[in-house]
């Protein structure tokens, strides 16, 4: 297949082995890639060619793609990228040319191939001339825009059917680790995503130079943040009944925090922490349970550890967190005598809070 055994190829491993071995070449990054890119534009060609010849169906593969996938170590997805090149590249003598001398790269003869095969019937409206010159003045980045851009313009329908089929794509799954952490995995529709990034980045920003969170841990507290103000909010659609919640179960030395008292409850998770169970108990509704023998013996009625007129006058009085340098104004939390801190400023050293609000809390 492609050549295999072929003299041409054998020159061609023995002038790449010699390349490799020689290990005081200058750095030419520029001039290896075009080299890897027009030996791509010979695959591509190759590969149609294999297909045109049904070489993949000589070992019952269904498909040339999963056969040159296989023979070739590649994925089916990149081989099927490959061959759809090589059968554009058949009508793009232009493209072709462009792309084996190295003035345009692989990667936007790939944008401009799927371009002309996702139009179909409408194909005739693809201006090589015109193509090849954006391809030559824009970044893969950009020229993936245009196309793109082309595409809606001339083929709205099937813009918006493929739009469609993209978005029957969405998902999102939550599931626990071992560890008790959580790990999220998910494709999230183009103005879903686009809302969540929107929203996260204008919370993740770095609060100051002792904020050493790297920009993955600042969206995901961005991410808690946002889900904590919509449950502190009550505004979530009830669920049995009931406002959406998290329960916290703890016993009365769990929360006096004596030794030998056993970890908090957290519904849906794992044991948690003593110091975990501080921060979070700061500001909720707790309620008593009277237990003798595992039975229940008293139930007594939800109250907030701060009352909403404590929390008004906080509010009021100190019109966002009081740490140094924090512009919160939403998600505050207090203690009567202390001032008000932001769900940011409630983890200092000791006390299980966040490092970049190092705040001391008084004990007991």
């Amino acid at each position: 297949m492609l050549g295999e055994g072929g003299t041409p190829l054998s020159k061609l491993m023995s002038a790449i082995r010699e390349f490799a071995a020689c290990e005081d070449r200058p750095i030419n990054n520029e001039g290896l890639r075009v080299a890897i890119d027009a030996l791509e534009c010979e695959f591509c060609v190759d590969a149609r060619r294999s297909q045109v010849n049904g070489e993949h169906l000589v070992n019952g593969n269904i498909t040339a793609a999963s056969w040159i996938a296989r023979t070739c170590n590649m994925s089916v997805t990149s081989a099927a990228d490959r061959l759809c090149v090589g059968a554009q590249l058949e009508e793009l003598p232009n493209i072709k040319a462009a792309l084996a001398s190295g003035e345009i790269g692989y990667q936007s003869v790939a944008i401009l191939s799927h371009l002309r095969d996702k139009l179909g019937d409408k194909r005739e409206l693809f201006d090589e001339e015109e193509m090849l010159d954006l391809a030559r003045r824009h970044s893969v980045f950009h020229l993936r825009r245009l196309c793109d851009v082309a595409r809606h313009v001339a083929d709205p329908d099937g813009f918006f059917n493929e739009a469609e089929e993209s978005y029957l794509r969405r998902g999102l799954h939550i599931s626990q680790m071992s560890d008790g952490m959580y790990k999220v995995d998910g494709v999230l529709d183009p103005v879903t995503g686009a809302s969540l990034k929107t929203a996260s980045e204008t919370l993740a920003k770095r609060q100051g130079p002792e904020d050493d969170r790297s920009h993955s841990q600042r969206m995901h507290d961005a991410l808690g943040e946002m889900v904590n103000h919509a449950l502190g909010q009550g505004t979530l659609p009830r669920r049995h009944g009931v406002k959406p919640h998290i329960n916290l179960t703890t016993t009365l030395e769990g929360l006096k925090n004596e030794l030998g008292a056993p970890p908090a409850e957290l519904e849906l998770s794992l044991p948690i922490s003593t110091r975990t169970l501080e921060r979070i108990a700061c500001d909720c509704t707790m309620s008593r349970v009277l237990l003798a023998d595992s039975m229940v013996i008293d139930v007594g009625r939800a109250t907030r550890v701060v009352s909403a007129p404590t929390r008004r006058a906080l509010r009021t009085r100190d019109r966002g967190c009081r740490f140094p340098g924090c512009d919160r104004h939403r998600g505050l939390a207090a203690w009567p005598a202390t001032p008000a801190l932001c769900v940011r400023s409630r983890r200092p050293p000791g006390r299980g809070c966040r490092r970049w609000h190092t705040c001391h809390l008084p004990s007991g």
